[in-house]
């Protein structure tokens, strides 16, 4: 099935009048306190796209992160304590240590997680019980995590979200979202100028962000990766990762109309 907007366009999360910002969801993004700037991306897009609150949680550098974060992103250190309206967790963008391990495991929220780059690797070794995952590999990744799968880009994903009991974003010029109950999607809606490093950790803050606006995962993984598409196709010819997040309001608007 092609992604298109027909898909989720009706679920995708509008604020109400009488809303607040815990009705729209809290994400915590566990930080990397080496490759800072994935954190920031990914942390950044999970905010524009409508989190009602993102922290940021970091073991070491707090401090920078608060002087280089927005001022209104909230940021944790070390263990941090449990964060009101908490919807979903990212980790992976920009590292994943064992203290990123210790966070998860010790999480004892209900918070769906979105997990990335090393983060997938070890959510398939570890593949924690009763909990709701969104892996977001791009074809290295996917590779290193599911090392025996055979067969087509999408036959694979699909036996990978089915094995690993999470979504699988698999992610390309034609990304594939699979999910553990056999449902596929292929997203073509795309540009060439998305090869550049950090625009993995922006869908990775894009589908987090929709995630904890109560949007349903698979059809959080959808939406965001076709947005992803059509900010970079807007801003076209000499994109980097941090003009994606200044184009989706105007994606936004178009799609809420």
């Amino acid at each position: 099935m092609k992604n298109e907007p027909g898909l989720w366009v009706d679920k995708l999360p509008r604020p109400t009048p009488d809303g607040h910002k815990y009705q729209r969801g809290h994400a915590l993004v566990l930080a990397s306190d080496e490759l800072t700037g994935a954190t920031r991306l990914a942390a950044g897009a999970s905010n524009r796209i409508g989190a009602g609150l993102v922290t940021v949680r970091s073991e070491h550098k707090g401090d920078l992160f608060r002087a280089v974060l927005p001022a209104d992103m909230m940021v944790q250190d070390g263990d941090g304590a449990s964060l009101k309206s908490l919807r979903a967790i990212l980790a992976g963008p920009g590292g994943f240590t064992l203290w990123h391990k210790q966070q998860l495991l010790t999480d004892d929220s209900e918070a769906i997680w979105v997990l990335d780059a090393e983060a997938i690797k070890w959510w398939v070794g570890q593949r924690p019980m009763s909990r709701e995952a969104i892996l977001t590999p791009h074809d290295g990744e996917f590779s290193k995590a599911f090392p025996d799968l055979l067969g087509t880009r999408t036959e694979r994903a699909l036996e990978a979200a089915m094995a690993s009991e999470a979504i699988v974003v698999l992610k390309g010029p034609e990304t594939v979202i699979a999910a553990p109950d056999g449902r596929g999607v292929l997203n073509t809606h795309s540009s060439p100028y998305l090869a550049k490093a950090g625009t993995g950790d922006v869908l990775a803050g894009m589908i987090t962000g929709l995630v904890v606006q109560g949007m349903e995962p698979f059809d959080a993984a959808c939406c965001a990766t076709w947005m992803h598409g059509e900010a970079a196709r807007r801003f076209g010819p000499g994109l980097i990762a941090s003009d994606l997040e200044a184009v989706l309001p105007g994606v936004l608007a178009s799609l809420l109309g």
